[in-house]
């Protein structure tokens, strides 16, 4: 989740251990000092108290980027210069 609020260029206004607080990456805030997001790294769930959003990293990434899932997975595999896990039946 670190990760992808790294790329995603998150600055966090507050920390309490690993739940973080700060703008959301998905929507425009006019405050830059709101707090409408939180993360939690332990459990790696997002959460934004104005447009509602939440999931994992993934689902974080696929918001913010405005991508369907399958794209933003081979979108952020990219990002993080990584493999894509492709799937292949035998």
């Amino acid at each position: 989740m670190e990760q992808v609020l790294n790329l995603l260029d998150f600055e966090p206004m507050t920390r309490s251990g690993p739940q973080w607080y700060g703008r959301c990456p998905v929507h425009p805030s006019a405050s830059r000092r709101s707090r409408a997001f939180s993360v939690n790294l332990h459990t790696r769930r997002y959460y934004c108290h104005e447009c509602q959003t939440h999931g994992n990293q993934l689902e974080l990434w696929a918001a913010a980027k405005q991508l369907p899932l399958y794209q933003a997975t081979i979108d952020l595999c990219r990002a993080l210069d990584r493999e894509v896990p492709w799937i292949r039946n035998w």
